[in-house]
């Protein structure tokens, strides 16, 4: 296996980081990484702001449920798509198209993934922070964020001060199809959520599977608040 495959199967989230800064070079090499993504139609609508400030962190900290590490990790990243840019080059782009947020929200997530397997390649460790969301109009205050951008999520980089196991995947049969969809196999299923339980009680003795996961984070409205922020910001309205 070459050391590009070690480097993707060996992912884990990275909640906490030692004190140890990234040099310089390490942030261009990533920053890079993250410039030369695919993206679609060359249209490069995404944008990344640093945040080193250690105020403007506690803040965002605040945004995202109190996650300790956004304020400690070496690096914090926001991945914004950006079409301000776009409108000001071309003033009748017609941005409040659904279509145009799924590009967007497409081609942050491509940046960002180039930018944490850059890293892990390079010894270091992140995770990512969606729960900006749950305060995005005011993450796009702290970041001064104008019409047209959206902060999407969040991304602490820094290097590693823990040993997590690997969490659990879906099986290839629940989610690799040949020509057309496959029916939920009840049986796979419950062996998947029989090896999610087992992880959660050797990483933090909690009583949870995949499926009881599920319903926890969808049996509920999923803040419903964004989609009047998105609209705000010329998103999203056909």
């Amino acid at each position: 296996m070459n050391t590009t495959l070690q480097t993707l199967l060996s992912h884990r989230s990275i909640r906490k980081f030692s004190e140890r800064k990234i040099s310089d070079e390490i942030i261009e090499q990533l920053v890079n990484s993250a410039r030369f993504a695919s993206c679609s139609n060359h249209l490069q609508c995404i944008s990344i702001i640093r945040v080193t400030d250690p105020e403007l962190r506690e803040a965002l900290k605040v945004c995202a449920s109190n996650q300790e590490y956004v304020k400690t990790a070496a690096e914090f990243w926001v991945f914004c798509i950006d079409f301000n840019k776009h409108k000001q080059i071309c003033p009748d782009a017609q941005l409040d198209y659904s279509e145009v947020l799924l590009i967007g929200a497409v081609d942050a997530g491509i940046m960002a993934q180039n930018t944490l397997v850059a890293a892990e390649s390079l010894g270091l460790g992140g995770v990512y922070i969606g729960s900006l969301r749950n305060e995005i109009e005011k993450v796009g205050e702290l970041l001064a964020l104008p019409k047209h951008t959206v902060p999407l999520f969040g991304l602490c980089l820094g290097y590693p001060d823990q040993d997590p196991p690997l969490k659990p995947r879906l099986p290839q049969d629940l989610m690799f199809f040949e020509n057309k969809y496959r029916p939920l196999d009840a049986s796979k299923l419950a062996d998947y959520n029989a090896q999610v339980a087992d992880y959660y009680q050797v990483r933090s003795q909690m009583d949870m599977d995949w499926s009881r996961s599920v319903e926890k984070t969808l049996a509920k409205p999923v803040r419903p608040h964004v989609l009047g922020y998105l609209q705000k910001q010329g998103f999203a309205k056909k």
